[in-house]
């Protein structure tokens, strides 16, 4: 079961940062508060940048578990 952990963080991490990259960059005109301001466009490439490096080596030991 704690396999599953990493590469499922890592999926949710990178959804929300690309749903907080595009609201940051006024793509989705969703909230008021993060809509158009370019911190929120920062903060989300961040997170999803570190969501993909947990998904890919969450998945790559899984790989690696299964030979």
């Amino acid at each position: 079961m704690k396999k599953w952990v990493r590469p499922l963080a890592g999926a949710v991490l990178l959804v929300v940062g690309v749903i907080w990259s595009l609201q940051g960059s006024g793509a989705i005109d969703n909230s008021k508060v993060m809509s158009g301001e370019s911190q929120w466009l920062l903060i989300g490439l961040v997170v999803a940048v570190v969501g993909l490096t947990l998904l890919v080596g969450g998945l790559r030991k899984l790989r690696a578990g299964r030979r």
